[in-house]
């Protein structure tokens, strides 16, 4: 449970370096509430508004849901700057400029072409860090002896 809340602890930080298990670990607390406030959603009337006749709902949503989707926008909001902030510090593990998270981002929004940057992405996301210490600090898995050989 560490390593799912350690980018919010870091909340608007983007230097240094995350590992892999940081990034990935905060990536499945972020889909695993999202799955928990999407049930809120469902339980509370999604299927009954989308099931109704074309003009108009079938079903007023009931308060659960609301609840829901309040939650998620919060929750969303809470998450947007840590984990730019996680991707952009495992962009530093890897010895690449932050920036270019924003190349991919931009890359992804172009047809065709922004499946190839998401894929390329998710293999950088998964491919691990430099060992010892570059640029951007410090080995995150070993911070300690990376001055014992210098």
């Amino acid at each position: 449970m560490e390593w799912m809340l350690m980018p919010l602890r870091r909340y608007a930080e983007f230097s240094g370096r995350s590992r892999r298990k940081e990034y990935w670990m905060f990536l499945l607390f972020t889909a695993l509430v999202a799955a928990v406030l999407v049930a809120l959603l469902l339980a509370g009337g999604l299927p009954a508004m989308m099931a109704g006749d074309p003009n108009g709902l079938a079903e007023d949503p009931g308060p659960i849901f609301w609840l829901g989707a309040g939650l998620l926008g919060l929750f969303i909001l809470g998450i947007f700057i840590p984990s730019i902030a996680v991707a952009v510090r495992r962009f530093h593990d890897r010895d690449m400029s932050g920036w270019w998270y924003l190349g991919f981002i931009v890359l992804g929004a172009i047809p065709y072409i922004g499946i190839i940057a998401s894929i390329a992405s998710f293999v950088i996301m998964c491919l691990p860090g430099t060992p010892g210490p570059n640029r951007f600090g410090p080995d995150p898995k070993d911070p300690a002896n990376a001055s014992v050989f210098a």
